[in-house]
């Protein structure tokens, strides 16, 4: 009883070791080389055979789950912030609104949940493509993926995806998403291993459009905000 209680001591130790020291600072921010399940289905191993089992299930009842976009870099999400503050100065819209503006839906790079190959935002291939796709009314009412909304509020998390940007009136942060899915079993980890970085002197390139606004008291709230105004069943604390 002694040895097997030691035993199971030393696997839970080992198991919790690796769990912290899997995730990288790199691996974190979108920084790192990453291992896919599929070069088509840009997401770890896990998720990605998760998210398989997932749309065979969705197929038998006539929807199918198809990701528009998964893994994402830091360069790349530093892309589409750059041009996204650019735009809408260009508009006229003063460099604080503009931040405000842009972290309605969109991140500063290095705080993307997509850096880390766990979420994907997805619709019904099954239904036309045609203009925006990532749109709220197109989960409600008489969208195309209404069916797919339902389907995955039913039936994603016995797969281990959850809705990150709920629509529950008092979470803060990032307007609600319907369209993307957490893998819970790995990002919940990545997160708790994020938070430990530096992030306020990690998140502002010199080279990132905007970046003599983004103060110190912006960061400590688009991170109590933005980065941690999710689901509670993705925190794990």
């Amino acid at each position: 009883m002694i040895i097997r209680f030691t035993y199971l001591l030393i696997t839970l130790t080992l198991l919790t070791f690796l769990n912290q020291t899997r995730f990288k600072k790199k691996d974190l921010l979108g920084q790192s080389k990453i291992i896919f399940y599929d070069e088509s289905i840009k997401l770890l191993p896990e998720a990605g055979k998760a998210f398989m089992a997932m749309r065979e299930a969705a197929l038998v009842e006539g929807i199918e789950i198809e990701i528009v976009s998964a893994y994402r870099s830091y360069e790349r999400q530093k892309f589409i912030w750059n041009r996204k503050f650019y735009s809408n100065a260009q508009n006229g819209i003063s460099p604080k609104e503009n931040l405000n503006k842009i972290i309605e839906y969109s991140t500063l790079p290095g705080t993307s949940r997509h850096h880390w190959g766990t979420d994907i935002d997805i619709i019904d291939g099954k239904k036309p493509k045609e203009g925006d796709l990532l749109l709220e009314e197109k989960f409600h009412e008489n969208g195309p993926y209404v069916r797919l909304r339902e389907w995955m509020e039913k039936n994603a998390n016995r797969f281990g995806f959850y809705l990150p940007y709920t629509d529950n009136p008092k979470r803060k942060g990032f307007n609600y998403e319907p369209w993307h899915y957490s893998f819970a079993p790995l990002s919940i980890p990545m997160l708790q291993e994020y938070l430990k970085l530096d992030l306020i002197n990690l998140l502002v390139p010199k080279d990132l459009n905007g970046e003599n606004s983004i103060d110190e008291k912006f960061l400590e709230s688009y991170i109590d905000e933005n980065v941690l105004g999710i689901n509670p069943k993705l925190k794990g604390f």
